[in-house]
C-alpha cells in the first residue's frame, strides 16, 4: 500500500499516487485522558486520526468528505504548493471551504517539493483542531541524513473537555477583557510508528471508543537495548507548550521543521538497566491561572523489560530550551540579497467593543469574503492593488526576496507559521526597542547557512527577522485576528493557474453562498471594500475603557454575586454604552496591564526531531 507503483508504457513513467480516504466525523464519547467522555472530531468514524506516512517518490492525494455540520478544510501544515496554493488549505486564504456532504481532493506535491521529515496536518477551520482533527504526517526519503534502527513519533497535545465553539464565545467576550485564553484539562502524549498508532500497555483499562491507542500512562515505546532510536516529537496544541525529556536517555536533535540538522547536542547518556519514564511538562506559566483539578505533567514509559518497575527521576531542578537559530542545516543554503522589508509589529489590547484582540501593526484580522488565492485569480491587472484584499494584506513582487521583521511587544513568547515556505531565521533579538547591541544585535548581511523553518517562536519584547498566510500558532489568537496574508506573485499565478484549478472549489463556494471572485469583499473592483467585516479597533483618547467595566464585573462575580456570563456580559455593555452616551473618557488598558496580568510563554508547536542511541 505504501510503496512506489510504477507504471511503463512506452517511454513514459507515471508515479501512482498515495490516496488516503478520509471522512472527517464527528466521533461521540471520546475519553483519551481517562477524565471526562466528550464528542471530537475525528476520521472515518474513529479518534484520534490516523498517521499519515509517505515516501518522498509518492504524491499524495487526500480525499476528504465532510461528514460535519459545518464548512471544514484539511492544512498539511509546513507543506509547499508552488503554483497550486488553493490545496494549502486555509479556509478564506486558499479556499471556501468543504460544504457538508462534499469532498474535496488535496492535492499534495510531495514528489516535487523536495521536503521529506517531520510535520503534521490538522483542521483549518472553526478552530477544527482544537476538536482533535490533528494528526502527524511523516515523509520519508530514500536516503536519510542519518542513520537509525527503528523510529517513533511522539504526539503531544493539550485536551479540552468543552468544545472549541463554548470556549471560544467566552474567550473573545467583554466579560473576559484582559484576554484570558482558555486553560486546558489535561494534556495527552501517544505514539505512532509509520501509518499506525502504537496501542495501549497490557493490563490497562482504556476508555473503549478510543481503546486502539495508549495515552499517557497506558502508553510505552518498546525499546531493544543497543539499538538508536528516532523520535519525530510533535506538538499539536491549540496553546500549550511542553517540556519533553526521557529519564535515564540524553537525546541529539537531527531535525526541526523538515531541515535536517548537524546533531546538537552530541553527549549520549542512554540507560538500558531500568525502565524510564517519559515527561512532557506543560509550560505553566503561559496559563491565567492553574487549575487545581489541572495535572500539567504528562508521563508515560520507555520499556526495555516487560514486568520491571519505571524509574522516575523527576522532579528536575530548571527546564531548558534549545536556541533553533543556533541549529545548523546539514545542506547549506546562503542567505539571499534582500529586496523588500516587511515589518509587523505583535499588539494585544482591548478593543473599542471592549473585546481583547490581537493585531499585526493595529489591524486584526478578518477572514475575506473571497478567499485570497481566487481574488488573486479573478481581478486581473488589479491583482497587484493591495487594497483590495483587505487591510491585513501584502502583496509581494515576483522573486521579491522579503525580511519579515516580527516585533512582538506582548509579554509572552509566539510561535509564527508561515504557510507554504520555510524561512530562514537570519537575526533574533530579546529586546526589540533596546540600544543594546547584546539585547538587539544588528542584522548581518551574507550569513552562510541560517536555519531555516516553517514556524519560529518569538520571545515577549523580542524580535525574528525572516525571509501566504502568516499568523500566530496558537489557536486562541489567530481566532483573535494575530494573522496577516501574504500574495505572492498575483499576476504569475494567473498565468501559472490557467486550466488548472478545479471546477470543484468555485462549486463549494456557491454551496455555501460565498462569492469566488473580485476582490476581498466580493466586488470587482481594486478600491470598494464595502460589506467587509472589519474592526473591532484599537481604543484611542476618547474611546471608553470597557476593560475596566468588564473586570469590575468579573471581580464581583468571583465574589459570589452570582449572575451568568452572559448577564455579566450585558451588564458590562449597558455600562458601557452609558458611559458612552455621557462623553466619559477612559485611558485604554492593553492586555497583560497591571489591572489584569497575563503571562504567556509558548515553546514551539512544531515537530522536532531527536535521536537516541546507545
Amino acid at each position: 500500500m505504501f510503496g512506489l507503483l510504477l507504471l511503463v508504457l512506452s517511454t513514459c513513467t507515471f508515479v501512482a499516487a498515495h490516496e488516503l480516504w478520509w471522512n472527517i466525523t464527528y466521533v461521540q464519547n471520546a475519553n483519551p485522558d481517562g477524565l471526562f467522555d466528550r464528542r471530537v472530531i475525528g476520521v472515518n468514524g474513529s479518534w484520534p486520526p490516523p498517521p499519515i506516512s509517505v515516501d518522498t517518490s509518492e504524491p499524495l492525494t487526500l480525499h476528504v468528505t465532510n461528514g460535519l455540520d459545518l464548512p471544514t478544510t484539511m492544512h498539511h501544515h509546513g507543506m509547499f504548493f508552488n503554483s497550486s496554493s488553493w490545496m494549502d488549505g486555509a479556509a478564506s486564504v486558499s479556499q471556501c471551504g468543504i460544504p457538508p456532504g462534499q469532498t474535496f481532493d488535496y492535492l499534495v506535491p510531495i514528489n516535487s517539493s523536495g521536503q521529506h521529515g517531520t510535520y503534521w496536518a490538522h483542521g483549518h477551520a472553526s478552530g477544527q483542531y482544537v476538536d482533535g482533527l490533528r494528526t502527524p504526517m511523516v515523509i520519508h526519503p530514500s536516503n536519510e541524513t542519518y542513520q537509525y534502527d527503528e523510529e517513533f513519533t511522539v504526539v503531544l497535545g493539550d485536551w479540552y473537555h468543552s468544545e472549541h465553539a463554548v470556549l471560544l464565545e467566552h474567550f473573545m467576550s467583554i466579560a473576559n477583557p484582559g484576554g484570558a485564553e482558555p486553560v486546558p484539562d489535561s494534556g495527552l502524549i501517544y505514539f505512532a510508528q509509520n501509518a499506525s498508532y502504537l496501542p495501549p500497555v497490557p493490563g490497562s483499562s482504556p476508555a473503549p471508543v478510543t481503546s486502539a491507542v495508549g495515552f499517557n500512562e497506558n502508553a510505552t515505546l518498546p525499546f531493544v537495548p543497543g539499538r538508536t532510536y528516532r523520535l519525530r516529537v510533535i506538538n499539536t496544541s491549540a496553546f500549550s507548550a511542553f517540556f519533553f525529556w526521557i529519564d535515564g536517555h540524553d537525546m541529539r536533535i537531527i531535525e526541526a521543521d523538515g531541515t535536517d540538522v548537524q546533531e546538537s547536542p552530541v553527549d549520549i547518556r542512554n540507560d538500558s538497566s531500568s525502565n524510564w519514564m517519559i515527561h512532557a511538562n506543560m509550560d505553566t506559566t503561559m496559563f491565567d491561572t492553574v487549575p487545581d483539578t489541572l495535572n500539567p505533567n504528562i508521563t508515560s514509559s520507555v520499556t526495555y523489560s516487560t514486568g520491571q518497575a519505571i524509574t522516575d527521576l523527576s522532579p528536575i531542578d530548571q527546564y531548558t530550551s534549545v536556541n533553533d537559530s543556533s541549529l545548523i542545516p546539514t545542506t547549506p543554503i546562503p542567505q539571499p540579497l534582500v529586496s523588500k522589508t516587511v515589518e509587523l509589529e505583535v499588539v494585544f489590547d482591548t478593543m473599542t467593543d471592549g473585546t481583547n484582540h490581537g493585531t499585526f501593526n493595529g489591524t486584526v484580522y478578518n477572514p475575506p469574503l473571497v478567499p485570497a488565492i481566487m481574488s488573486a485569480l479573478t481581478l486581473g491587472a488589479n491583482a497587484t492593488v493591495q487594497e483590495a484584499y483587505g487591510p491585513y494584506s501584502i502583496v509581494l513582487d515576483h522573486l521579491d526576496v522579503v525580511d519579515i521583521v516580527i516585533k512582538n511587544s506582548d509579554t509572552g513568547q509566539h510561535p509564527f507559521h508561515l504557510h507554504g515556505h520555510q524561512f530562514q531565521i537570519v537575526n533574533r533579538a530579546e529586546q526589540y526597542d533596546s540600544t543594546d547591541p547584546s539585547l538587539n544585535p544588528p542584522l548581518v548581511e551574507g550569513q552562510a547557512n541560517p536555519m531555516r523553518r516553517d514556524t519560529v517562536a518569538i520571545p515577549g519584547g523580542g524580535s525574528v527577522t525572516i525571509p501566504w498566510l502568516f499568523h500566530c500558532h496558537i489557536e486562541w489568537h489567530l481566532e483573535s485576528g494575530l494573522a496577516v496574508q501574504f500574495i505572492e506573485a498575483p499576476l504569475q499565478a494567473q498565468e501559472r493557474a490557467a486550466g488548472q484549478v478545479p471546477s470543484f472549489m468555485y462549486e463549494q463556494c456557491a454551496a455555501l453562498g460565498t462569492p469566488d471572485s473580485g476582490n476581498a469583499a466580493g466586488h470587482a473592483s481594486a478600491t470598494d471594500l464595502s460589506g467587509l467585516p472589519l474592526g473591532p479597533y484599537l481604543q484611542t483618547l476618547g474611546c471608553v475603557l470597557t476593560a475596566v467595566l468588564g473586570m469590575l464585573t468579573v471581580v464581583w462575580y468571583s465574589m459570589g454575586a452570582g449572575d451568568s456570563e452572559a448577564e455579566m456580559e450585558q451588564e458590562a455593555r449597558r455600562r458601557m454604552e452609558a458611559k458612552r452616551r455621557r462623553g466619559t473618557v477612559l485611558w485604554p488598558a492593553q492586555k497583560h496591564s497591571l489591572i489584569y496580568p497575563i503571562f504567556l510563554l509558548i515553546f514551539y508547536l512544531f515537530p522536532v526531531v531527536y535521536s537516541l542511541r546507545p
